[in-house]
């Protein structure tokens, strides 16, 4: 049956705007670690439980996710969505006023879940809103969205819970007497209620906007004829899907970690809390840089695949770069160790990854696309897991040596850009591969 030409355009920049808020609300996290380290006087481990709380949610609900937007249809389903994230944000204003870092926690939990409804919705538009071989360069754009938003994010955080002379007090907090300092950090926490305020207002505002929107729902470009050759198998026959799932767990908690981590790295080299803040945004201005010249190149000079390939070869160098550069150098205005500049890098290396997993693992999933789609949601509970795995090793040994978390997870991703995504059988390799 011949269905009705559907305007693509409408939908995509739509799907931009909301990566744009996927962007806001997860990279403003690179602050929040320092702050609630500084605020609620937490150990390394423990301030790494931001990212912890706040992705642990798409391994919990990205299933469940599937099954909403089944049951209300994409646009409800994103509408819940953003509401939940709004109801996390203004849990943000009781643990403020308590200074109670497990509530804060449950915030980001509430963001997290919502956010993991918006994700499986939208994540799949961006993949089949056009061609297969360009599917990536559409990703990148959406990257683009997603990076912008997390370089401002920081920033404007920062100048919301911090003020001229701040540094200077944090210097001479830990001499003060216990009952001064705790009335210095009851005050401090406290500023973090404005922004998290205005936040939840436009999450909810924005769930009524997409509720009334011209978005259509997913079934509309969703093959029939692979739709019905799909329908009978069980989700784990796609193995190229599982361990798609897996390159996600592994390159979004490699990710969180070059950039959520940055900032107390930063710190340790000599520079000050109050300029560490925009360490972040160099990372993720590398990311773009990398998203314009994928979508620049691809699939035109360079196929998707291969772009993709040298993406995760790179990430193994840079992580290297990390632990055995040791040199004092000047570089964006600032005199650090040279294994800084590395950590930057790492965003150019991640750029075009995420991009190529997301074609390669959902190729051929038919009526699964939306199950496919939540299994690999489910894979960004990594930003959750391996900014713990760096925290543990960074108090164990040295915030330096942390990064020797990031080898095996490139090593991996390797692996599935030459050879995991062609597998397409749980039975020996040699009847696996197709020609």
């Amino acid at each position: 049956m011949n269905r009705p030409a559907i305007n693509k355009t409408t939908p995509i920049i739509f799907i931009g705007v909301m990566f744009f808020v996927f962007g806001f609300t997860t990279w403003i996290n690179a602050m929040l670690i320092p702050y609630f380290k500084l605020a609620c006087e937490l150990t390394h481990f423990e301030s790494y439980l931001v990212t912890f709380a706040f992705y642990i949610s798409y391994l919990l609900m990205s299933v469940p996710a599937s099954y909403l937007l089944t049951k209300t249809g994409f646009k409800r389903g994103m509408t819940i969505g953003f509401w939940i994230m709004a109801m996390g944000a203004f849990i943000f204003i009781p643990a403020a006023y308590g200074r109670a870092y497990p509530l804060f926690l449950c915030g980001l939990f509430f963001i997290g879940i919502g956010l993991t409804v918006l994700q499986t919705a939208a994540n799949p538009y961006v993949t089949i809103l056009g061609s297969k071989d360009r599917a990536a360069q559409r990703i990148g754009i959406m990257g683009i969205c997603n990076k912008t938003a997390g370089i401002l994010a920081p920033i404007i955080l920062a100048a919301a819970i911090f003020k001229p002379g701040d540094e200077e007090l944090f210097k001479n907090i830990a001499e003060m007497a216990p009952a001064n300092k705790s009335a210095l950090l009851d005050k401090l926490i406290l500023r973090v209620i404005q922004p998290y305020a205005c936040m939840g207002a436009v999450l909810f505002f924005l769930g009524v906007v997409v509720r009334y929107s011209p978005l259509p729902e997913i079934e509309s470009f969703v093959e029939e004829k692979s739709s019905q050759a799909t329908a009978h198998k069980s989700i784990l026959a796609f193995p190229h899907l599982i361990l798609g799932a897996i390159a996600i767990f592994l390159h979004v908690g490699s990710q969180v970690i070059a950039v959520d981590t940055i900032i107390g790295y930063a710190q340790s080299t000599g520079i000050a809390l109050i300029n560490a803040k925009v360490f972040p945004g160099f990372t993720l201005f590398a990311t773009i840089c990398g998203y314009l010249l994928g979508v620049i190149l691809t699939p035109r000079f360079i196929s998707q695949l291969n772009i993709f390939r040298v993406c995760t070869i790179i990430g193994l160098l840079f992580s290297i770069g990390i632990l055995v550069a040791e040199k004092t150098v000047m570089l964006l205005g600032y005199q650090t160790d040279l294994s800084l500049y590395f950590i930057i890098a790492l965003g150019f290396a991640n750029s075009m990854i995420w991009a190529g997993i997301w074609p390669l693992a959902l190729d051929n999933l038919g009526a699964k696309l939306k199950l496919g789609a939540s299994i690999l949601v489910m894979g960004l509970c990594g930003n959750a897991l391996l900014p713990l795995a760096y925290g543990y090793l960074a108090d164990l040994y040295s915030l330096r040596w942390g990064y020797v978390v990031l080898i095996p997870c490139y090593l991996y991703l390797i692996f599935y850009s030459f050879y995991g995504y062609r597998i397409q059988s749980w039975k020996k390799t040699s009847q696996a591969l197709n020609a």
